[in-house]
């Protein structure tokens, strides 16, 4: 009974330690603070129904943003296409590519309700590194699906909080 009394000591210990210090997983609460009049915006993209575009809205609507017609918002989000690049890092000893390199990256501005620039354009870029297995390509073609999407939602990410730091160095 003592025994069981204190592990659960421990475990309250370092969970309270651990709340003490400001931790919390990535994406979960905070978000990136808009000043009044930014929440409201409208996104402008040549391809509305891609999956980048679909993370960008979910991203920003989880960080307090309502999409709206253009008429009903002060700021436009004027979202380029994500571009997404593989090299090779090293080679195996048999030649044949034993990392990689994974770049994704995007250019964004933010436009006011007249259509001026407001925020220039700006890249935002992750990169990630990944090894390589040639007798199982079936595995790499998943791994590397499901690191673009991760890499989507940092990107979406990194831009909100860009947007979030230029809107409050504006006032």
């Amino acid at each position: 009974m003592s025994r069981r009394l204190a592990r659960y000591s421990v475990i309250l210990g370092i969970t309270c330690l651990l709340m003490a210090c400001g931790f919390q997983l990535r994406g979960v609460g905070g978000g990136a603070a808009l000043p009044p009049g930014w929440e409201k915006m409208h996104l402008v993209t040549g391809n509305p129904n891609s999956e980048f575009s679909q993370t960008v809205r979910t991203v920003f609507t989880t960080n307090g943003i309502q999409w709206m017609d253009k008429a009903n918002t002060s700021y436009s989000l004027l979202l380029g296409p994500d571009r997404f690049s593989q090299t090779n890092l090293s080679l195996n000893r048999e030649a044949r590519v034993s990392q990689l390199e994974l770049t994704m990256q995007t250019t964004f501005s933010v436009l006011d309700a007249n259509g001026q620039e407001v925020m220039p354009d700006t890249t935002a870029v992750v990169m990630r590194q990944m090894e390589n297995d040639p007798r199982n390509v079936m595995g790499k073609s998943e791994e590397i699906r499901i690191l673009q999407s991760e890499m989507r939602t940092e990107l979406a990410q990194q831009m909100i909080r860009r947007i979030g730091f230029f809107a409050s160095s504006r006032q």
